[in-house]
């Protein structure tokens, strides 16, 4: 690890991270198939969890910068299922309505391979977050960005408000 923290940014968001993330969230749900609109409200929600109703703590810290993470997620989590596709963890389903991704039968044994802590929590609000949004559809992805969205706009006016109203 290199001493300025360059390291933990690398991984963090990174390819592998979003790709792990989706194989537990997609474990979780191992019958279920899911399009790229849920995934990527499903990996937003499984490590902020505290933001829900009756969710369990969120795994990440609750930082302000999280509600702008919806905006650029798609590609890293697209770049993650890819990942798992080619490492035969994820499989894509292309049919007329759309493309689905699902768990292949190697992926419950990878995650209960990894043997840790962060793992095993990640895998528990998987669980939690399929049992609880599965059922939405598309709406789950609108449901948290317009939970997002509300939440960024009340930044804003919190910004505007301490700089006396003299944004420019």
């Amino acid at each position: 690890m290199m001493s300025d923290g360059s390291y933990s940014t690398i991984v963090f968001n990174s390819s592998l991270e979003t790709g792990v993330r989706s194989v537990c969230i997609l474990t979780a749900g191992f019958s279920l198939k899911f399009d790229l609109q849920q995934m990527l409200a499903f990996d937003h929600i499984v490590v902020h969890t505290g933001d829900m109703p009756n969710g369990p703590p969120s795994l990440h810290p609750k930082v302000q910068q999280r509600n702008g993470e919806l905006l650029v997620r798609r590609p890293i989590v697209q770049r993650g299922l890819d990942l798992m596709e080619i490492k035969g963890l994820v499989r894509r389903e292309i049919s007329e309505e759309g493309i689905t991704f699902s768990a292949s039968e190697f992926a419950p044994v990878f995650v209960e391979s990894l043997e840790n802590q962060y793992v095993k929590e990640l895998m528990e609000r998987s669980k939690w977050v399929v049992d609880t949004f599965k059922d939405l559809g598309d709406g789950v992805f609108y449901q948290v960005f317009n939970t997002v969205f509300d939440r960024w706009t009340s930044e804003f006016q919190i910004v505007d408000v301490s700089l006396g109203g003299r944004l420019a």
